[in-house]
């Protein structure tokens, strides 16, 4: 596992965003992982997307690096965000918006406020 610990820090440490998902941000293979990609594809924001299938280490790696029974794990600036009903209720609350703000995370805040808006 010391491995897989190793590669997913440093991909957690080399980009601002990371996404670790079943699937890929162009074709997600569950619910929970489209969602959370949907959110940050429709807001522009620019991340590394990690595709747990595709790699049984990182799959199982992934939520002991966390602590995490679940995934999709966001982690922002090296830091670990959420899963999807975290990323989902930040997007609702607007606190996702405030957190890529205070990292220098470029996102589209008119496609943030109408998610909030068709959520409303």
């Amino acid at each position: 596992m010391t491995d897989a610990k190793t590669r997913i820090d440093e991909t957690v440490k080399a980009n601002d965003v990371v996404l670790y998902m079943k699937g890929t941000k162009e074709m997600p293979q569950c619910g929970f992982s489209s969602r959370v990609a949907g959110v940050l594809n429709y807001m522009g924001v620019d991340y590394a997307d990690v595709n747990v299938l595709a790699d049984e280490e990182i799959r199982s790696g992934i939520k002991e690096y966390s602590d995490w029974p679940t995934i999709p794990q966001l982690y922002v600036k090296g830091e670990f965000v959420g899963g999807c009903d975290i990323v989902t209720e930040m997007t609702l609350s607007g606190e996702l918006d405030t957190l890529f703000a205070d990292n220098g995370v470029a996102f589209d805040q008119d496609a943030a406020d109408k998610i909030r808006e068709a959520n409303a």
